[in-house]
């Protein structure tokens, strides 16, 4: 019979937005417990938590309790795995996607940082009120208190150009993408206020790929580019509800290549400040 711990009868303690690291431990319980050829009913009545539970946490959906992990353990062989695992577990970063978090904290440590767009502002150089907008359109409809943790995380997130200001940030942005209306004319020029306030940060490269540009290095889709403290380099492609941290040298080397040759084809700095400020004056 399950004891007082287990309070999954209504799920009550579900994760909101489960982290890489429970989904991980729970596919190693489930993998376990297939290998002993316990059914989640069976492996629950040993561990004293429901079969509800067990799923919860197999899933990446339910922290485990302490006595899970301790009774799991001894259940499935007693060969510390799971205690191991356990000193690992963290919870989901709210805001976050679940397939950008590992990439986010590369960031916080890179010691450069390179960033292609043709879909929408960088994060990094976005308003609040453009990040708003992007966040009310997203489907499925976030709640308004999901929508303030979106946007408190994003705020949050571009202080590193403050923060950080040794660490080189290269942006190369199509201007089809600040040509995009997302409110009226005085939120776009807070938005292009915001974009010329922080590329005039000496630690900060804005380049402008303008509209009667032929086509160029980088038409299979933006990317991010960065170097690690130990000198590795890593990439970053997103999608529609996926993204890809790649870390194979050749092909990193490759999106390298591609990013450093649209650089010699985008305008430069100086010339991409004017772009904006003439896009601005229009408004």
């Amino acid at each position: 019979m399950p004891d007082s711990s287990d309070v999954t009868a209504c799920d009550g303690e579900r994760e909101p937005d489960p982290s890489d690291s429970l989904r991980t431990f729970g596919a190693v319980v489930q993998a376990l417990r297939e290998h002993a050829g316990l059914s989640r009913a069976e492996f629950g009545a040993r561990v004293r938590f429901s079969k509800h539970t067990v799923e919860s946490v197999e899933l990446g959906r339910r922290m485990p309790d302490e006595s899970f992990v301790e009774r799991a353990e001894e259940a499935l062989g007693d060969t510390g795995a799971l205690r191991k695992a356990a000193r690992h577990l963290t919870r989901g970063e709210a805001g976050l996607a679940a397939w950008f978090r590992r990439w986010a904290r590369l960031e916080k440590v890179a010691v450069s940082l390179c960033t292609y767009e043709c879909r929408l502002v960088p994060g990094l150089l976005q308003s609040e009120g453009y990040a708003r907008a992007v966040f009310e359109g997203t489907i499925p409809v976030v709640t308004d208190e999901g929508l303030e943790t979106l946007l408190a995380v994003r705020m949050e997130r571009r202080r590193m150009l403050y923060e950080r200001p040794t660490v080189p940030f290269s942006f190369i942005v199509e201007e089809h993408v600040f040509r995009r209306r997302f409110g009226d004319a005085e939120q776009m020029r807070d938005m292009l206020d915001q974009v010329l306030e922080r590329s005039r940060l000496r630690n900060v490269r804005l380049q402008v790929v303008p509209l009667d540009s032929e086509l160029h290095a980088c038409l299979d889709g933006p990317v991010q580019l960065l170097e690690t403290p130990e000198g590795r380099r890593l990439a970053y492609s997103e999608g529609q509800q996926n993204g890809r941290l790649i870390a194979d040298v050749k092909e990193v080397s490759l999106l390298q290549q591609r990013y450093d040759t649209l650089r010699s084809q985008a305008l430069t700095p100086k010339d991409s400040r004017g772009l904006l400020e003439r896009l601005r004056g229009e408004l």
